[in-house]
């Protein structure tokens, strides 16, 4: 059964390709770009280190692709939320409880992100994909709030990057920081009671500063 699956995954270019970036997320997450392996992911996947670098060219390579790959995760999330029918704070309501979820659900999408900060984000520079996927939410974010002033919702015309960075940060800190901020408080922040009144909490945060003059 399990040739079978090679077999077949070796016609298929597309998932070896999904399959060898599923894997390398993982390792990059887990051991940063430095300590992850391209011969440890070769090993995983069933593939080989040629292979590997003949789709991705290099180890930084396939580095940036995982990078890709998890903002364009994220904003595909976003962009099938059909947000323009909703009301406006309804609208943010929902797209940073998305945000909210995403970030609980994919811890490696906060450890890639830290890693890629502590080496000034160097490689993420070179992408020219990571800079025009994270226009869409900019977009999203200025679209609801020019029409939540229009109709009276909101009172303040704030910068949409402003409320992105103030939605990921809350959302991001919670994942980055689970396990020091846990260990002093003694809270464990994916406790489901406590997300769920930290995803109203940072909604009614955004949606205060939105609707005072």
């Amino acid at each position: 059964m399990a040739t079978k699956r090679v077999n077949a995954r070796k016609n298929d270019p597309q998932r070896t390709q999904e399959d060898i970036l599923e894997v390398a997320t993982e390792e990059f997450a887990t051991h940063g770009l430095a300590g992850g392996r391209v011969d440890q992911i070769a090993e995983k996947t069933r593939t080989s280190k040629r292979m590997i670098y003949y789709y991705f060219g290099s180890k930084e390579g396939l580095y940036l692709a995982v990078l890709e790959r998890a903002y364009r995760k994220i904003r595909t999330l976003e962009a099938d939320l059909q947000l323009f029918n909703l009301p406006p704070d309804e609208a943010l309501r929902v797209l940073i409880s998305t945000t909210f979820d995403h970030d609980e659900a994919n811890p490696d999408f906060v450890r890639l992100v830290s890693i890629e900060n502590i080496h000034h984000a160097a490689h993420m520079m070179r992408s020219e994909a990571i800079r025009d996927l994270n226009v869409s939410v900019i977009e999203t974010i200025a679209a609801i709030v020019e029409r939540g002033v229009a109709e009276g919702v909101f009172r303040r015309n704030a910068d949409p990057i402003d409320i992105h960075m103030l939605i990921s940060a809350f959302c991001f800190f919670r994942v980055s920081n689970r396990y020091t901020f846990g260990t002093i408080f003694r809270r464990d922040l994916s406790a489901p009671d406590l997300q769920d009144r930290h995803k109203r909490m940072i909604a009614d945060a955004v949606l205060s500063y939105l609707k005072a003059s």
